[in-house]
């Protein structure tokens, strides 16, 4: 045992676990030849390898594990108990290599790969399933990995290698990111029903100054939007509910709990009215933001020059 210790700390300098394996994964395919014709010609010739190579990949495999695998009769070999052991494992990493290889083939083929596409929640009832019906009319097979958040946390999946695209407001400016502005949404004064303004159509928002005001909850791209309109018409919002959906802000609006800047619903909410905001100007940009750098898969490509043709018309 001892000598098994110092062998594989010579012969792995790194002389830990993850290091061991990206010395031994390399031979995993010819140790699995060699084990299942249990002869090193014919493995060889499999393999499309010259013996003598193959014959000292698998010595140097046994004195890097410090164990025999094989035992050799003449031409032939057959497996040690110590050989089946690693076999069985072998083949196990083997399989998951090929699954691995074939999953990622089958996400980068034009017609049936997949987009990892990433998008604000205001935008999952109608602008998304509008979008992806309108891309599959010409790309029917293609898949996608949907994901809704809010815009930091997509940026976060972005860089991490998760999304491949995603819609999100702002547009970001970041040097590691492409973006591109796409469309723009108008934001409203959502109040109660019952409330003093909700006769008028159109409202300054100074106007709205003692009013308490619900929001998202800071970090969401449209907190800082409607914290930064505020302070263009010169006062700080007083917030008494901070939030993590739209919706739910124009229910709590709708609870007499306090005002919201919103973007529009995809149906009328009722027990709301929704104004006209004419100073400021209240709006949101959206746009479509990738990993700067990143080569795209074809289906990926397809799907980003579809958005880009949609400027100005993205949104229903």
């Amino acid at each position: 045992m001892a000598h098994q210790r110092s062998s594989q700390a010579r012969l792995s300098p790194f002389g830990d676990t993850e290091d061991m394996a990206l010395l031994l994964a390399p031979r995993l395919a010819y140790f699995a030849g060699v084990a299942r014709t249990e002869h090193v010609t014919r493995a060889a010739q499999e393999l499309n390898v010259p013996q003598s190579t193959l014959s000292r990949v698998m010595a140097r495999l046994e004195r890097d594990l410090g164990v025999e695998l094989f035992a050799r009769h003449g031409r032939t070999v057959s497996l040690t108990t110590a050989g089946r052991t690693f076999l069985a494992s072998a083949e196990r990493a083997l399989a998951e290599i090929e699954r691995a290889a074939e999953e990622v083939r089958a996400d980068a083929d034009p017609a049936t790969g997949k987009v990892a596409f990433g998008f604000l929640h205001t935008m999952g009832a109608e602008t998304v399933p509008g979008l992806l019906h309108a891309f599959r009319a010409d790309h029917p097979r293609v898949r996608f990995s949907l994901v809704q958040n809010y815009g930091e946390a997509m940026l976060e999946r972005l860089r991490a290698g998760e999304l491949d695209l995603c819609l999100t407001s702002p547009v970001p400016d970041a040097p590691d990111l492409v973006a591109r502005r796409l469309d723009e949404q108008k934001l409203r004064l959502v109040v109660p029903a019952d409330h003093r303004l909700a006769a008028r159509r159109r409202i300054r928002l100074a106007e709205a100054a003692e009013e308490t005001f619900v929001t998202l909850e800071p970090g969401y791209g449209l907190r800082r939007i409607t914290d930064d309109l505020c302070r263009q018409a010169g006062f700080r919002p007083r917030v008494a509910f901070e939030g993590e959906e739209a919706e739910t802000l124009r229910g709590l609006v709708a609870a007499g709990l306090g005002v919201a800047l919103l973007p529009p619903p995809t149906v009328p909410r009722p027990g709301v009215v929704e104004l006209t905001v004419t100073a400021p100007r209240a709006a949101r940009e959206i746009g479509v933001a990738w990993l700067a750098d990143r080569p795209d898969t074809p289906p990926v490509a397809a799907f980003k020059k579809f958005l880009l043709s949609r400027r100005g018309n993205l949104l229903p």
